[in-house]
């Protein structure tokens, strides 16, 4: 049981980047997380290239960090990671664990791996050519005998080392994207943003010239209904004149036609007050003029037609303005 609490609270000590027991850790603020200072200045150097050192002349400027655990972003200060705060209960707890125990680490598990070859024999050496690990009896008698090795330690330390570097270049090249992607994001909003106010001004436009076409049009159609009133007026004026006209014809008519039906010469001439003198108003009223009557064509409207193909033709080419 104690041994099973060792190994749980091992785990919680390791460092995310280099798998290995913290060293100098800081925390991250707000997320809480930890990390060895240098994985962490390793990370932020390779997300903020342009970021200048502790070292240099000039004054250095913040840059931004992404935790490797939860991916939460921060913005750090000037002085970078060396401006976040150590974790000292960690490293107390680290060397009251190391206190405690009197092993490397990972040193319990590497006990029981034993060469599958050689049962007595434990694996503590590196084939460089067959990229395994084996003991030395493999070596001197065994498959590896003509192969090259190294010390398991130095192998295990060097690709822990090339494990952690990836890592670090893993996340940073994962912050570049996840910045990439904002930028892309912030660009796609801006673009919807943009065609909208273009939109927008496009339909102010049209609306501009809706208007000026209605305007216009009502300007025609007044003339067209001026001059409509007018003739309707005049052809309404004449049609009174020889209805004016009509009706005293058509009395006078009457009246000579009862003057005909008088038996008596005497009666009639009275009745008449001179038959010279009446048909001479009958001869009168036959000959008035009938030319006051509208001339050919005085009814056409034609002169009012438009042409408007070519300003529908101009209309159907209407275009964006290129860049001047």
């Amino acid at each position: 049981a104690e041994a099973r609490s060792m190994e749980s609270l091992e785990k919680q000590l390791i460092c995310p980047i280099c798998l290995e027991m913290f060293t100098k850790p800081v925390v991250i603020l707000p997320c809480q997380h930890n990390l060895c200072r240098k994985c962490a200045n390793d990370v932020f150097q390779a997300s903020n290239p342009l970021w200048q050192s502790r070292g240099s002349s000039a004054v250095p400027s913040g840059g931004r960090f992404r935790c490797p655990s939860c991916r939460h972003e921060v913005v750090l200060d000037r002085h970078g990671v060396y401006g976040l705060q150590r974790n000292l209960l960690v490293e107390n707890i680290i060397d009251i664990y190391k206190q405690e125990s009197a092993r490397p680490l990972h040193a319990k598990a590497e006990q029981h791996l034993m060469c599958e070859e050689h049962e007595d024999e434990r694996i503590n050496i590196y084939c460089l050519r067959c990229e395994a690990p084996t003991c030395s009896l493999c070596k001197v008698f065994g498959a590896h005998k003509d192969c090259e090795v190294a010390p398991l330690p130095a192998v295990y330390q060097r690709q822990k080392s090339e494990l952690s570097d990836g890592i670090a270049m893993l996340v940073a090249g994962n912050d570049r994207i996840q910045a990439i992607i904002t930028q892309m994001e912030e660009i796609c909003h801006t673009i919807e943003e943009n065609g909208r106010r273009q939109k927008q001004h496009l339909g102010l436009r049209f609306d501009s010239l809706y208007s000026i076409l209605e305007e216009r049009k009502k300007e025609l159609l007044q003339s067209i209904a001026r001059e409509q009133e007018e003739k309707v007026q005049h052809v309404r004026g004449l049609i009174r004149q020889y209805g004016d006209h009509l009706e005293a014809s058509s009395k006078l008519v009457e009246s000579a036609i009862q003057a005909m039906e008088e038996p008596q010469m005497a009666v009639y001439l009275q009745v008449c007050a001179g038959g010279a003198r009446g048909v001479q108003v009958i001869m009168d009223m036959s000959k008035v003029s009938m030319s006051s009557r509208p001339e050919p064509g005085y009814e056409n409207m034609d002169h009012f037609s438009i042409n408007v193909d070519y300003v529908a033709e101009m209309l159907r080419t209407i275009e964006f303005q290129t860049g001047a």
